[in-house]
């Protein structure tokens, strides 16, 4: 985890990493969130929609901006204090996700910064998401 704080951030400063989500953690999800949409839950339906399964519940794999910012940037000293998501594309489980983000904003007076941030499809780097992330600090 990445203890940044204010003086380390800058505009252009980058984070980067992969995960999977897996059939079980998508039950997980439908049971925490009890969205039990049969597109998300359901191959049978899923596949009579037009996709190869079910689809990854788009707030489970938004949740990997929540990842980038409590620990890659800045890490364990975040607050996370907004997203605004654009959802573009389908991804399921067992797909490798890229998670990509860069600080495009700062604001010195509220020691607030923002990160464009971007999750892709590892093996074609199709778009699933993009988000500008709201963060500012806690703590020491």
């Amino acid at each position: 985890m990445n203890q940044y704080r204010w003086e380390d951030i800058h505009l252009g400063l980058k984070a980067d990493f992969e995960a999977t989500f897996t059939e079980a953690m998508m039950g997980q999800f439908a049971e925490l969130s009890g969205d039990r949409n049969p597109l998300h839950v359901d191959p049978k339906y899923a596949v009579r929609q037009g996709f190869a399964s079910p689809v990854v519940f788009g707030l489970m794999s938004s949740s990997l901006y929540s990842r980038l910012v409590g620990l890659y940037l800045p890490g364990q000293y975040a607050l996370l204090q907004g997203l605004d998501i654009d959802f573009n594309s389908p991804c399921f489980a067992g797909d490798v996700l890229s998670v990509e983000g860069e600080v495009s904003y700062m604001n010195e007076a509220y020691k607030r910064f923002e990160i464009r941030a971007r999750i892709r499809k590892a093996a074609d780097r199709k778009l699933v998401s993009k988000s500008t992330i709201r963060v500012g600090f806690h703590g020491e």
